[in-house]
C-alpha cells in the first residue's frame, strides 16, 4: 500500500540532513504532537499542552539553535548551501502534524536570518543573541514584529512602497535607539517571544530605503507592552497579539546593519517565508491524503470500498495529482533559494527570485484550499468532524493563503518581474 512518502520530490535536491533528520523529527511528531493536536484548539491561550511539546522540539532536540554558528553552540545551517532545503524538510514534516506549531518554529528563525545569512552577517549581534537560544533546553521564541494596524502587509511590499507606510519610528539619541509604535499579529507575539526583530522608519513617510531600519528589541525591555493572544479560527499553536513600543530604548548596535543594508537584508526574508509557507501546505496536504485514504478505503458503497466508485476515484485521483505537483514545485522553490546551487544562482533580493517563488506559493496555496474543500466533500458529514482532522487543517491552511500579502501581493510581484510593471 502506498503512503504519503510516495509523493514525488526531486531526489537530487535533497539536503544531506534530510534522510536522518526526517526520521528523528517524524518520531517526535508521532509521539508528541499527533495524539494531542486536536486539543491544541482549546489550548490557544495558555499553551499548557503546547508549551511542553515546544520544549522538546526546540530545546531538547535543539532546533532553536540550528541557525547559529558552531562556535556559539549552534549547528551552522546558515553557513551551508542547503538552508532552504533544510527549512523545507523541517516545515513540511511539522506541517503534516500541525501548521501552527510549524510556523511558530519557523518564525523564530525568521528575524535571526537578517544577521546570519551572507553577505549580511553581524557577528556582534550573533554573539549577543546566541546564548539566549543555544544555552537552554526550554523553547525560546523570536518574532518578526512587522504588521501594523494601518498598513497590513505593506511592509513586505518593498518593491513598490519601499517602507513609506511604516509608522513605527526609531530615533537615534546618543548611543541608543528610541522606538515608538504599534505592531499587531506577529507570529509568537501574544506573550510568547523573548526577542523581536522590528522594522522601523527613521523618517516617517520616506520611501528612501536608507530610512528603513531593522532593530532588535528584547521583549522585556522597558516600554514594551504585549497584549494577550487572539482567539483565531485556526493556528492555535501560534500565538498572535499586539505589541506596543513606548519610548523603548535599545543600544545603537542593536540595529541589524545600517542604512540601505537593513532593507536589503530584510527583503531576503520574503523568499524564506514563501518557501516555508509552501512546505507547511504540502505537509498538511500529505496528512490530508493519509486521512482521506483511510476514509475511502474503510467506508463502502454497494459492498465495495468508496474509492472504487468512479466519481469518488476521479476526485481523489485529482487530489493526489495536485499534491504530487505541489511537492515538486515546493522543492524547486527551495532549490531556487539555495542560490549557490546551479542552475539558479539568484540573489535572495532579486525581483526574479521573489516573483517566481511567490508564484509557487500562490499556486500551492490555491491547490491546498481547493483540495481540502474537495476532501471535506468526499467525507460528507464526516468532513467537519474533528475526529478526521480535515477541518483543522483547512482552518490552518486558509490562514497561510492569506498571510505575507496574500494572493494580491504574490500576483503583483510576479507581474512586476514578468511584465515589467512599475506602478503596481
Amino acid at each position: 500500500m502506498n503512503g504519503f512518502d510516495d509523493f514525488s520530490r526531486p531526489m537530487e535536491y535533497i539536503s544531506p540532513l534530510d534522510r536522518h533528520f526526517r526520521s528523528v523529527l517524524r518520531r517526535y511528531i508521532e509521539q508528541e504532537v499527533m495524539p494531542f493536536r486536536r486539543q491544541y484548539d482549546e489550548d490557544w491561550k495558555d499553551h499548557a499542552i503546547i508549551e511542553p511539546a515546544f520544549d522538546k522540539l526546540m530545546g531538547e532536540l535543539g532546533l532553536q539553535k540550528a541557525l547559529f554558528p558552531p562556535e556559539h553552540g549552534g549547528w551552522g545551517i546558515t553557513r551551508s548551501d542547503y538552508i532552504f532545503r533544510f527549512a523545507y524538510m523541517l516545515c513540511e514534516e511539522l506541517g503534516r502534524a500541525d501548521t501552527g506549531m510549524a510556523v511558530a518554529l519557523a518564525v523564530t528563525f525568521w528575524p535571526l536570518l537578517v544577521i546570519l545569512v551572507e553577505p549580511f552577517v553581524n557577528e556582534r549581534l550573533i554573539a549577543e543573541f546566541a546564548p539566549m537560544f543555544c544555552n537552554t533546553k526550554k523553547a525560546v521564541f523570536a518574532a518578526n514584529a512587522m504588521t501594523e494596524p494601518q498598513g497590513g502587509s505593506d511592509i513586505e511590499n518593498m518593491g513598490l512602497l519601499r517602507g513609506r507606510t511604516i509608522r513605527t519610528t526609531a530615533r537615534l539619541e546618543g548611543d541608543q535607539w528610541v522606538i515608538n509604535g504599534h505592531k499587531l499579529w506577529p507570529t509568537n507575539s501574544g506573550g510568547a517571544a523573548s526577542l523581536f526583530g522590528v522594522p522601523c522608519t527613521t523618517r516617517p513617510g520616506s520611501d528612501d530605503l536608507n530610512d528603513f531600519a531593522f532593530i532588535y528589541v528584547p521583549a522585556g525591555a522597558e516600554g514594551v507592552t504585549q497584549g494577550g493572544p487572539y482567539e483565531k479560527a485556526g493556528m492555535a499553536a501560534d500565538k498572535n497579539g499586539d505589541i506596543f513600543f513606548d519610548h523603548v530604548r535599545v543600544p545603537a548596535w542593536y540595529r541589524a546593519h545600517g542604512p540601505g543594508s537593513d532593507a536589503e537584508a530584510f527583503y531576503q526574508l520574503i523568499p524564506f517565508g514563501q518557501v516555508a509557507s509552501s512546505a507547511f501546505l504540502t505537509g498538511a496536504m500529505m496528512n490530508m491524503y493519509e486521512r482521506l485514504n483511510e476514509f475511502v478505503s474503510s467506508r463502502t458503497y454497494r459492498n465495495r470500498p468508496l474509492k472504487e466508485n468512479d466519481a469518488v476515484a476521479a476526485i481523489i485521483g485529482r487530489i493526489a495529482g495536485d499534491i504530487d505537483i505541489c511537492r515538486i514545485l515546493g522543492h524547486e522553490a527551495a532549490m531556487m533559494g539555495d542560490r549557490r546551487n546551479k542552475p539558479y544562482g539568484l540573489p535572495l533580493t532579486s525581483e526574479e527570485l521573489v516573483g517566481k517563488i511567490r508564484n509557487i506559493k500562490d499556486f500551492i496555496s490555491d491547490r491546498a484550499v481547493e483540495n481540502f474543500g474537495k476532501a471535506m466533500d468526499v467525507l460528507g458529514l464526516y468532513g467537519p468532524d474533528r475526529d478526521w482532522d480535515i477541518e483543522k487543517h483547512w482552518r490552518d491552511i486558509k490562514i497561510i493563503q492569506l498571510w505575507m500579502g496574500g494572493k494580491q501581493l504574490c500576483q503583483m510581484e510576479s507581474a512586476r518581474y514578468f511584465f515589467n510593471c512599475e506602478t503596481v
